[in-house]
């Protein structure tokens, strides 16, 4: 089963469920931490490291002398990632999201491609978890390909935690969407409430079942519990706004390691999990 973890914004506790949920699995679980531009799963996790790989993406190189400037990767180009002027196509790499359109499309065989570097997948091994982690390079703008490439990581024959980046954009969409659910980690506030409601948007486009995570209830109000009756939205997991858990948290620990009595939350989380309808695929 693939869980993914997202939120409408950063800053909601996405790898503190994350990281929790995965230490109390019992069996063997994969922790893929797609959050490429800023990941941070392995502070809390101590382990070994087992293995880094360069991932990169092919780009278009143009030879000028079979170019006649048709302008038909242009066109297709939703990225704007290759322009031609006259009988010159020209090249913007950091704009490539390295599709190979450009390649097939072009009548004279004038694009061939080549490889740029956009970041390494790291893996590490920390007890029951075997940690899969993509870290983009500084400068590169285009995150949906290393995240692509850290899910196909992945083995099918284990249970599998996708730790999704913040907010509703590419980068998140390419991080759910196959997943067999996802878990919408909010915070009781009328902030947490607008990207909320922008998250469950998103995941009832894609048509994906999905629950809520309110963490540090009673920080705020009731406006998030308020609008998931309304939607008929299941709320799985309420984590306290307890100060203990943060100061865990600022030392890189693990709230059920540092925090026993609150393991019995993730527990009842995966059992819900394991149990869960579909409610919320709308």
């Amino acid at each position: 089963m693939k869980i993914a973890i997202a939120s409408g914004k950063g800053g909601t506790g996405k790898t503190t469920v994350s990281v929790n949920l995965a230490r109390t699995m019992a069996a063997k679980v994969q922790l893929l931490d797609c959050d490429v531009e800023e990941p941070n799963a392995h502070l809390f996790l101590q382990g070994v490291k087992v293995g880094e790989e360069v991932v990169s993406i092919p780009i278009p190189l143009v030879d000028e002398s079979l170019c006649d400037g048709c302008g038909k990767c242009s066109k297709f180009c939703r990225y704007n990632a290759i322009v031609t002027l006259g009988k010159e196509a020209l090249i913007f790499p950091e704009m490539c999201h390295g599709c190979g359109g450009c390649t097939m499309i072009c009548p004279v065989k004038a694009i061939t491609e080549t490889h740029r570097r956009i970041g390494v997948i790291e893996t590490m091994e920390s007890e029951n978890i075997m940690l899969i982690q993509g870290r983009l390079d500084v400068g590169v703008a285009v995150a949906p390909p290393l995240i692509r490439a850290v899910k196909k990581k992945a083995q099918d024959d284990l249970p599998v935690i996708i730790d999704a980046p913040p907010g509703t954009s590419c980068p998140v969409i390419a991080a759910v969407q196959d997943a067999d659910m996802v878990l919408l980690v909010t915070e009781p506030t009328p902030f947490g409430l607008n990207d909320l409601m922008l998250a469950v948007e998103m995941v009832r486009a894609l048509k994906i079942p999905f629950g809520i995570v309110v963490n540090r209830l009673g920080s705020g109000d009731d406006r998030v519990h308020t609008y998931c009756a309304q939607e008929n939205i299941p709320i799985l997991l309420e984590i306290p706004d307890d100060r203990k858990i943060a100061e865990a948290y600022s030392r890189g620990i693990l709230m059920i390691d540092a925090l026993p009595s609150y393991r019995r939350l993730f527990q009842d989380l995966i059992e819900k999990i394991s149990s869960f309808p579909g409610e919320g695929k709308n």
